[in-house]
């Protein structure tokens, strides 16, 4: 599937082909911490088909536990995270792209999640919260 996205501001674009039955939702702790939410939702682009087309991302390197790096792309304007790839330049390098950032992220449904045993508790029970289909803060 060929997917494009972009940061908030609109300052980073990029093209790409996906697999939409490889989207995942990871639980770790990093992901928590670095999208600032519960989990984090990526799909691996297809190798060699990752082009950013406009914007230069800020990279940020991240040391695992296992002493695997990744370097975490974002946007310097915004702040919108893109991707995560191996550090350096390489042609079949992988990008983990961030589904918030896809344009068709509506389409991508997840189909895996990892690192279950750091999943919050209550995502088993979210569709039992009260929605609201705008911005309402109220409590219904």
């Amino acid at each position: 599937m060929h997917v494009d996205g972009t940061c908030h501001c609109g300052d980073i674009t990029y093209t790409a082909e996906i697999d939409p039955a490889k989207v995942i939702i990871c639980h770790c702790t990093d992901c928590q911490v670095l999208s600032s939410s519960a989990f984090r939702m990526v799909v691996l682009a297809e190798k060699g088909t990752f082009r950013l087309l406009g914007g230069k991302p800020t990279i940020y390197f991240k040391t695992a536990d296992s002493g695997r790096k990744r370097a975490h792309a974002f946007c310097p304007k915004c702040g919108t995270q893109m991707y995560a790839t191996p550090p350096g330049e390489n042609p079949e390098q992988h990008y983990g792209l961030r589904v918030g950032s896809i344009r068709q992220r509506a389409q991508l449904r997840p189909s895996r999640q990892l690192w279950c045993s750091s999943a919050f508790g209550w995502l088993d029970d979210i569709a039992s919260v009260p929605r609201s289909e705008s911005a309402s803060l109220t409590p219904p």
